[in-house]
């Protein structure tokens, strides 16, 4: 069993927004890393992508030249899954959010792996249980959710299932924090974990706020940014109330929770983009316009405050 995290031979399974993101930030640790696709189209998707992150962190002296260099030489690419896990002792699945498909690739795989490797999923939502129930050894697989663009946001939301030995729970702890990540692990199978769930929770008030007429898409957005925005990458929603005064957020509690979204589903605003083709940044239109100034605009922004924070992160770091 492998307990240094240095020692450790990796992969990826998947090449997609989050299997190119997830390798990229084990290569930047310095860790070799296999990266595997369906075919020799997907993995050259994938290659682009790391190869454009690759130039941004270097435009913006993350990076040297010889750097990514080496970060490209610690990522290999074969197609052969069979072959490709045949000598990993940590394997980090990141394939479509699809339960059925996730089920049958961990079935195949488990048996091209060593019975102590550990099985790791990336799924956003869906319970570890349920993608591991027809595995042999359930006790070794896990969720280990990163989050978009894995190679700058630190959180990393550990999942075990029902079987999940602590064991695995522990490897996997130690090989986040040792790539840069922050691990939190959730101590309940819960669907959406914990960030999503918050996250769904700001945006069905969003949706619903847009719905009643109080206030425009801009300016709902502008109300996050410049308040609660400003001060989440310092205190999260328990430590807010610590510095504000629990007695305070009791009363605000009592009495505005009754007045807040309980709806079940998407609410019409949404579903009317939907059902108009209108999917956002990905086709063009959703909230916003999404014509290529906006575009360039808005991922060039979030890349650049990612990249801020990502520098701050290193620099506090044990090895910054």
């Amino acid at each position: 069993m492998v307990k240094d995290p240095t020692l450790e031979k990796l992969a990826v399974i998947g090449t997609g927004t989050m299997g190119h993101s997830i390798a990229l930030s084990i290569a930047l640790a310095d860790m070799e890393v296999t990266m595997i696709g369906l075919d020799d189209a997907d993995v050259k998707k994938g290659e682009n992508s790391i190869n454009e992150k690759l130039d941004i962190l270097m435009e913006n002296e993350v990076i040297s030249p010889q750097e990514k260099i080496k970060v490209q030489n610690n990522i290999s690419t074969p197609i052969s899954l069979k072959d490709a896990l045949a000598d990993k002792t940590f394997v980090i699945e990141a394939a479509p959010e699809n339960l059925e498909f996730k089920q049958e690739l961990y079935k195949e795989i488990e048996g091209y792996c060593d019975r102590e490797t550990i099985l790791a999923s990336n799924t956003s939502s869906l319970k570890p249980s349920d993608i591991s129930k027809d595995m042999i050894d359930p006790n070794r697989m896990l969720v280990t959710h990163f989050w978009n663009p894995a190679h700058l946001v630190p959180l990393v939301e550990i999942v075990k299932n029902k079987f999940t030995k602590e064991t695995a729970v522990d490897r996997a702890v130690e090989l986040m924090q040792h790539i840069g990540k922050y691990p939190i692990k959730v101590e309940k199978e819960v669907l959406g974990f914990v960030g999503n769930r918050l996250q769904y929770a700001l945006f069905r008030e969003a949706q619903y706020l847009l719905e009643e007429g109080v206030a425009t898409v801009e300016d709902i957005d502008a109300a996050i940014q410049m308040s609660i925005g400003r001060r989440l990458g310092v205190t999260g929603p328990f430590l807010t109330a610590d510095m504000g005064g629990l007695d305070v957020f009791s009363s605000i509690s009592d009495y505005i929770f009754p007045d807040l979204s309980n709806d079940s589903k998407s609410l019409p605003n949404l579903v009317e983009l939907i059902d108009s083709s209108s999917y956002g940044q990905k086709n063009g239109k959703g909230y916003y316009v999404w014509d290529e100034k906006f575009h360039k605009e808005m991922n060039n922004k979030r890349e650049k405050e990612l990249i801020r924070w990502y520098k701050e992160d290193f620099k506090n770091s044990p090895n910054g």
